[in-house]
């Protein structure tokens, strides 16, 4: 929700240049002139609608029409000016999230732990192991960064912060609609194109439908361009001709959202909400440097189709003076993809010789390049209940009870064509290794907080959370029994359990119980400015190792101390927010490929994290000229070695004559400093109103993967600058706009990775921020 008001400014620019240099003294409030002011946002961070600046939380949020002068589309698009926000993305729908350096640089595949930051949809978390849900961004209401660790309110997963995305809802009695075009060329690569619609029925007074659809093209850019490589055992030479081509890397995506809204009576109301979202992508994301810029050589095909719906409801009243929310979903998600695993097969054949065990079924040595073929079944449900006491009371509350059951069906098959069918997985022409497991992730809670005004202007907010998971894993993994005898097949203790496995070897459930607690007292200095100091912890639950003789890894937990603010200053026309924050990261879970490529996860020690945040918004005195920016300082480093070691009885070693990662080692991903800038012009032209715009992002350089040799191995992900500018006019109902993104096509790593272990497989790829990419769009409502 957005509200635009006007105001009066207190201040010239110089005074402006000085105070930022200075502080922001109380004099800012004199010598004032009529002006604009910054843009108001409500929120519902706290699970309840409240402006922006009252909320004693670390919050950054866009508006619908924030989100549409960014050019924002997809997950990508926003993450970059999100300063306390860092990601790993190999392809599209594949981002793990991490926010204030809480992250290990662990391998995040399907084997691995659960995230560390919660991804809701409206009310409805849509967090998966594989990655959060890449939705397309059209006709969104807001997108919500809460900072630090959420475990009071939102619970398991959202142990470093919570992303929201607030979908726009029906509206009663309002007949409206929109569509946007855009088509778009992307350098080195193809064109593009994005069309998009809303239409808003009322249906009657009490009823409303709301129905959203997009279809999307984005061009490709990384060239797989024709190359061959020898195999040293068997001598084979493989070539690339029928695959290689340009632009490889292009995806295809479309989707619909429809919503109604039922207002029973005066107090009560039903939203459901239907989603879904199909996306096919051809390729890889990351280039080979050692190849060229933006060229890999790759010889089998490589796709992905992603494609998920998701069913929800929200039921909103009021019992008496309580207000009343439950809010459940449904969500089915389906991948199946095809990847190149070209690296791992030519590495342990120069570095082991594992080429001279790949045989036809005469004992023939024949070609080893393996392909996977990957298919993911995700289902979710959620259930929440809450209740909340009237907020005008001097002593309020928020109780409820939240209930969530995660399944994911896993099957991975790593295929040789023509190898002997006595070394191929019983029931699977041409498998060297299959993995039919299913995993569930269920999780139990009640949670609650109070808000105790202790003064008018000092409160006190004290809340508890209670867990309990209960997370298993079963299924099959592994090599036949002709191709090893003690692992796969011949370590089955049962039948076959989950797919079309040949047999069971691997049955395990792991259950823990916990709290979290968060304590926080916010002053509001007078209207517009607050102050307030927090303590707030957030977990992730532990869960099962499907390489069976390593024992169950548990929860790890953050401890946040924090100290931020809220402020508006000039008869708001400037909002000044940020925070300082210290974290303790205990026993983090880290995941990493042990033998065979296989995923192991420990809880591995302990990480701590200094960091500030601040952003600030300014409504000039020119008029029609605003300008916002925000930047982050992450400090995050391991505690104690990390040694990659246990001891006899499964737990890790936390001391070692020569640990993988030393105490003092940076911990990976989150560069350093983060920042951005957006000035902004509108101005009258004619019967047009007129913009320009520019955006500017930074990052400073950051490691890939926590490990010091590992990391030595991958390279370091560059620091980078990127600017994004755009034109644009508007007339009544009509908008065009020529934007150029990525302006001076600067490269930028954002990701990092090898296709195997780092330390065999030791052919490092960057996944880039996209080229400059120069569109047109047309946008039209009525």
């Amino acid at each position: 929700m957005v509200r635009q008001t006007r105001g009066r400014v207190a201040f010239g620019a110089a005074l402006f240049a000085t105070s930022m240099l200075a502080g922001v003294p109380a004099a800012l409030a004199a010598d004032t002139a009529a002006g604009p002011t910054v843009e108001e946002i409500v929120v519902t961070a706290q699970k309840k609608e409240e402006n922006l600046q009252d909320v004693p939380v670390a919050v950054t949020a866009f508006s619908t029409k924030k989100l549409e002068q960014l050019h924002v589309e997809n997950f990508n698009d926003y993450v970059k000016f999100l300063p306390s926000v860092a990601a790993q993305s190999a392809a599209p729908g594949g981002a793990t999230v991490f926010m204030r350096g809480i992250a290990s640089g662990a391998n995040a595949n399907h084997s691995g732990s659960l995230p560390s930051v919660g991804t809701y949809l409206d009310e409805q978390p849509i967090t998966t192991i594989g990655g959060a849900l890449d939705l397309h961004v059209y006709d969104i209401a807001r997108v919500e960064a809460l900072a630090g660790p959420q475990g009071t309110l939102y619970g398991a997963s959202s142990q470093a912060g919570t992303l929201r995305i607030i979908t726009n809802q029906p509206e009663l009695g309002v007949l409206k609609g929109s569509y946007d075009l855009k088509v778009n060329s992307v350098d080195h690569g193809g064109t593009g194109y994005v069309a998009e619609g809303m239409v808003n029925i009322p249906v009657n007074d009490q009823i409303a439908i709301r129905m959203v659809a997009w279809d999307e093209h984005d061009a490709g850019y990384i060239d797989n361009v024709p190359g061959t490589m020898t195999y040293p055992t068997s001598g084979v030479t493989i070539n690339n001709k029928k695959i290689a081509k340009n632009n490889y890397n292009d995806v295809d995506t479309y989707g619909a959202r429809i919503a109604l809204r039922l207002d029973l009576n005066d107090t009560w109301t039903i939203r459901p909400t239907f989603m879904t979202q199909d996306t096919k992508s051809n390729g890889v994301f990351g280039y080979d440097p050692s190849v060229g810029d933006l060229k890999v050589t790759h010889f089998l095909p490589e796709d992905g189709h992603d494609r998920w719906y998701q069913a929800a409801m929200t039921v909103q009243g009021k019992i008496s003076d309580f207000d009343l929310v439950y809010s459940g979903g449904y969500m089915d998600r389906r991948i199946d993809s095809h990847s190149d695993y070209t690296d791992y097969s030519f590495f342990y054949d120069t570095l082991f010789g594992s080429g001279a065990y790949i045989t036809d079924s005469h004992g023939n040595v024949i070609d080893p390049t393996q392909r996977i073929t990957g298919r993911d079944h995700f289902t979710r449900v959620s259930n929440e209940i809450r209740l909340s006491s009237p907020q005008d009371q001097r002593l309020r509350f928020v109780v409820g009870g939240f209930q969530q059951r995660q399944t994911h069906f896993i099957e991975q098959n790593y295929q040789i064509t023509g190898i002997d069918p006595a070394i191929s997985v019983t029931g699977w022409r041409d498998t060297l290794w299959l993995t039919e497991q299913l995993r569930i992730d269920r999780d139990y809670a009640a949670f609650g907080e109070l808000y105790f005004d202790i003064t008018p202007k000092l409160t006190l907010t004290a809340g508890v959370r209670a867990f309990k998971s209960d997370n298993s894993l079963r299924g099959f993994y592994g090599f036949s029994s002709g191709f090893s005898s003690k692992t796969g097949e011949a370590a089955c203790f049962a039948p076959n359990s989950v797919g079309h496995g040949p047999c069971t070897n691997l049955d395990k459930r792991v259950k823990e119980t916990g709290e979290t607690y968060k304590a926080n007292l916010n002053y509001k200095i007078d209207d517009g400015k607050m102050v307030y100091v927090t303590y707030s912890q957030g977990f992730r639950p532990g869960g099962i190792n499907r390489r069976s003789t390593l024992a169950p890894y548990s929860s790890d937990y953050v401890y946040n101390y924090e100290a931020g603010w809220k402020t508006q200053w000039a008869d708001n026309s400037l909002r000044w927010n940020g925070a300082v924050y210290y974290e303790d990261w205990k026993d983090f879970q880290y995941s990493f490929l042990g033998p065979n490529a296989f995923t192991e996860i420990l809880n591995a020690g302990q990480a701590q994290v200094k960091g500030v945040e601040t952003e600030l918004s300014w409504a000039t005195p020119v008029q029609g000229l605003t300008v916002n920016t925000a930047a982050s300082y992450t400090d995050a480093k391991l505690t104690e070695p990390y040694c990659g070691t246990v001891d006899a009885a499964g737990k890790p070693n936390k001391t070692c004559a020569t640990p993988q990662a030393p105490s003092g080692t940076r911990l990976p991903v989150t560069p350093k400093v983060k920042a951005n800038a957006t000035a902004r012009y509108e101005f009258p032209w004619g019967d047009f109103t007129a913009h320009v715009q520019g955006s500017a992002v930074y990052q400073s350089s950051s490691t890939a993967a926590l490990p010091v040799l590992e990391s030595a191995i991958l390279g370091t992900q560059r620091a980078y600058g990127q600017l994004d500018l755009s034109a644009g006019l508007d007339h009544d109902t009509w908008k065009v706009e020529l934007s150029v993104l990525n302006a001076f096509d600067k490269r930028g790593d954002n990701y990092r990775y090898a296709e195997c272990p780092t330390l065999v497989c030791s052919r490092p790829y960057v996944v880039p921020n996209q080229p400059r990419t120069i569109s047109i769009s047309f946008g039209q409502k009525f």
